[in-house]
């Protein structure tokens, strides 16, 4: 009788990062750390993925000024936010099987407010690499079609954030 080892291979990610924070958070989270923690979260999310060669993330960190801005413009919400999710699938783009086999799936945009994670780290009594991983995961479950209308779904997109985080090698208390 012999044992078969499933290997799981990494999804391949490209991760176009924008900090237009002047916070330098290269220190906090660096590229590779970034590309890792998404690489390791679509991996274990992709029976939630149609099939492709590779995805392709926008990830925008901001501050509360800007947030607020997209979060007036796109929810009708004039406040600053946490983590604004845009999602490109949510479109329904007939994606053919040779479109997916040679470039990227653009999953979508997820932009970040610097300001509100150091506040919410503090709150929280955390660090800001947590809350950020915290905000990403959340972030990207919304990108994958994951809400939170109600206090069950609530409850389940929470327990899917700590579930990556931990992947990463993050506890969370939140």
């Amino acid at each position: 009788m012999s044992s078969q080892t499933k290997v799981q291979t990494q999804l391949q990610v490209e991760l176009f990062i924008e900090n237009s924070y002047d916070l330098n958070l290269t220190n906090q989270v660096s590229e590779e750390k970034w590309y890792m923690w998404f690489s390791q979260w679509l991996t274990l999310l992709a029976v939630k993925l149609p099939r492709a060669l590779s995805y392709e993330i926008g990830l925008q960190l901001t501050n509360d000024a800007q947030i607020q801005e997209l979060n007036a413009q796109y929810r009708q919400k004039d406040q600053p936010t946490d983590v604004l999710a845009f999602a490109a699938l949510e479109n329904n783009f007939p994606y053919t099987e040779e479109m997916l086999a040679s470039q990227p799936l653009y999953l979508g945009d997820i932009v970040i407010s610097i300001d509100t994670a150091i506040c919410q780290a503090q709150e929280r009594e955390h660090n800001l690499t947590t809350e950020l991983a915290w905000l990403s995961a959340h972030g990207l479950l919304h990108l994958l079609g994951w809400d939170h209308p109600d206090e069950q779904s609530l409850i389940e997109i929470l327990n899917k954030q700590s579930m990556l985080l931990k992947s990463v090698g993050i506890v969370s208390n939140i």
